[in-house]
């Protein structure tokens, strides 16, 4: 009998969480949001971020849907590239969450998405400077939305920091990481993240997609 329960309850968290999924057709200019195993960096971006219901999220991407592909527009690695969902979401165990925008701003969809297609082969931004010819994750995801809502900013810019809380010291991993671009740690320069994005009051988390 309590093999049998077992066996019940399993299939039924087995459906919940399939139907979870399922629910969630994908569309255009839809965000994922992403919690990567980077090691030390990611750990560090975790510990200063706050995503949707206390999630840490360190990548995102914009899905975009093209014939019978479902790619995401992404900048990481070496630049901004299309990667297949699948690829994607390979990259993390963890659920990965969408975010679609609410109603009202559906329409600047389109505009958003040509102007990240118009920035595929642009330099990854790996000293983390807004405005600097290069794109990290989040930074790409900004520009794309303030180009289509006529070039004023339609998600937030916050001072960045690299500091440990409660510390007022820098992390060692951004400490070596910026030593390493021969350049001052960017503390207090503008800039995103995936966690901010996922809380704008402009999109609606349609929930876990995995």
């Amino acid at each position: 009998m309590r093999k049998l329960l077992i066996c019940v309850l399993s299939a039924v968290l087995i459906s919940i969480t399939a139907s979870a999924q399922e629910n969630i057709q994908l569309k255009t200019g839809d965000l994922i949001f992403q919690n990567l195993d980077c090691g030390p960096l990611c750990d560090a971006i975790n510990a200063v971020t706050q995503g949707y219901q206390g999630n840490k999220f360190s990548h995102m991407g914009m899905v975009l849907l093209r014939n019978d592909s479902v790619l995401v527009i992404e900048a990481s690695g070496k630049n901004v590239h299309l990667t297949p969902l699948a690829l994607f979401l390979s990259k993390s165990v963890h659920p990965h969450y969408v975010g679609r925008l609410k109603p009202a701003y559906q329409k600047i969809i389109p505009t958003a998405i040509a102007f990240s297609m118009q920035q595929i082969g642009v330099l990854y931004d790996d000293q983390y400077l807004y405005n600097n010819g290069k794109y990290y994750c989040s930074e790409l995801i900004y520009d794309a939305f303030k180009a289509a809502n006529r070039n004023k900013p339609f998600f937030k810019l916050f001072p960045m920091t690299y500091k440990e809380p409660g510390s007022g010291a820098f992390f060692p991993v951004w400490k070596v990481y910026f030593e390493h671009l021969n350049m001052p740690v960017p503390e207090g320069k503008p800039g995103c993240n995936p966690g901010g994005i996922s809380l704008s009051d402009k999109i609606d988390i349609l929930g876990q997609y995995k």
